[in-house]
């Protein structure tokens, strides 16, 4: 359990030729560097869309909901945490160093590929959903300070694609930092942000609740024009919520940075449990006081609805942290796929000069910089491919709720609970293998229910653009 291994580092310096002993990796990381890895993450676009959520659940559905979700998060936390290291959990001389590295240790090379499709999309598909988020949230400062300036009746129609074009630019230049290693500080600064947000966000609907007078909703949430609608809603609701919780996919990356002793599982565990307690603390606080504040009109993105609110600068710094935040968020959902792209690229070609040549050149006042010709370019195209899809399919909830859906059971129930029974070896049909069992099925079942109302509400959407 030493701070270093002779395993090979994800960086593509250290992966040029591949199985070569290299440099050992040293981890610095510690409980708090991993909280703030987590919270980073885990507040980001998911908890503008939860006060729409409880809207369509309800208050009593609604918050249930919100918990029992966080109840999923800890569990599915907990048993990755113990596949960290084989054979043995604390022990183990073998490290799985990504989500997809243990699913190949304990289930085998053909349940790595099918994860592989799961984690790479849902990694992929949060750079979309950042990078919509963030446009929103700039179109509301835009919005709230013309409202301020020449009143409510002013005109403020302002698109979204410029805004998203300029946050791609952005994401392509910190995408050439090496490696989650490097991104301690980014984390820091986006967890601040997410803080920041959040409180400020449950601070301006609790004062909209004052200013009513009143607490608005109603048990069963927004009324729809039929049952089957209301349904959809419901369904979609479920999935937004699916996608704010769970953050299985980065936990081993996260716990990859930590030192030990302790041991990486425990200190894991003991941040991830901070970590989750805080988020669903903002989680309700932002969704029950949002809906408690605007009701049947409560926004799809929470800080949206408090564009013409004042004091501006308020709503404008809300909006300004959202984005601070969603910069650093796609850098840390972005590094596993890049590291995945760069391993397996470096293992196919060797020797080619494209994947292990480096660029040195001098900005004025600031260090020398290095270069990858691979990195720069593969990096740059993946961030333009978000970029594209996010300026074709701007519908928020909408593609909140299909990525949560889609992505739940498999990465945050099957995938865990099938490598914790190879991990501790539990006995089919013993009563801990049919309650883990039972988790992993009430899982799919949302799953399945999420990802029908979603794609219905998003294929609507888009049909519905088309036609005006």
């Amino acid at each position: 359990m030493g701070e270093e291994d002779d395993q090979q580092s994800p960086l593509l310096k250290s992966i040029s030729s591949a199985g070569a002993s290299q440099e050992p990796l040293k981890r610095t990381g510690t409980q708090w560097t991993a909280l703030a890895h987590l919270i980073a993450a885990v507040i980001g676009a998911g908890v503008l869309s939860l006060a729409w959520s409880v809207a369509q659940l309800g208050w009593i559905l609604g918050p249930v909901c919100m918990m029992c979700f966080a109840g999923i998060a800890v569990v599915s936390t907990f048993l990755l945490c113990d596949c960290y290291r084989y054979p043995d959990p604390e022990y183990g001389t073998t490290r799985n160093r990504s989500f997809m590295e243990a699913v190949k240790l304990y289930l085998g090379e053909k349940q790595q590929r099918i994860c592989g499709v799961f984690t790479q999309e849902v990694l992929y598909g949060t750079g979309i959903a950042y990078t919509i988020t963030a446009a929103a949230s700039v179109r509301t400062i835009l919005r709230s300070n013309c409202y301020h300036r020449g009143g409510y009746n002013a005109p403020s129609q302002y698109g979204d694609s410029f805004h998203m074009l300029l946050f791609g630019v952005v994401e392509i230049l910190l995408s050439q930092i090496p490696d989650f290693h490097s991104i301690g500080w980014l984390s820091v600064i986006a967890a601040a942000m997410s803080f920041s947000y959040a409180f400020i966000g449950s601070g301006l609907s609790f004062l909209k609740v004052i200013e009513n007078g009143t607490i608005m909703g109603t048990i069963m949430g927004v009324p729809a024009r039929s049952n089957l609608e209301k349904l959809w809603l419901a369904f979609e609701a479920l999935a937004d919520i699916a996608f704010a919780c769970p953050y299985t996919i980065i936990v081993l990356e996260i716990q990859d940075t930590l030192k030990s002793p302790p041991s990486e599982n425990q200190t894991m565990k003991t941040a991830s449990l901070k970590a989750i307690v805080i988020t669903t603390f903002f989680y309700l606080c932002c969704g029950c006081f949002g809906y408690a504040a605007f009701g049947d009109s409560t926004p799809g993105n929470l800080l949206t609805g408090f564009e013409s609110f004042e004091p501006y600068w308020l709503v404008d710094l809300a909006n300004a942290c959202i984005v601070l935040h969603l910069v650093g968020a796609y850098q840390i959902f972005s590094q596993p796929v890049f590291a995945t792209a760069e391993r397996w690229f470096a293992f196919r070609f060797p020797d080619s000069g494209f994947l292990n040549n480096y660029i040195s050149f001098k900005i004025p006042l600031f260090r020398t910089f290095q270069l990858n010709p691979f990195r720069v370019v593969f990096r740059t195209t993946y961030v333009v491919s978000t970029t594209t899809l996010a300026m074709s399919f701007p519908y928020f909830n909408s593609v909140l709720g299909v990525l949560g859906a889609l992505n739940f059971w498999p990465l945050a129930a099957y995938f865990p609970v099938e490598m914790y029974l190879k991990q501790k070896k539990i006995r089919a049909w013993s009563r801990e293998w049919i309650c883990y069992r039972t988790y992993s099925c009430l899982c799919l079942l949302v799953t399945l229910v999420g990802l029908i109302g979603s794609l219905e509400e998003l294929v609507g959407a888009r049909l519905d653009e088309k036609i005006m």
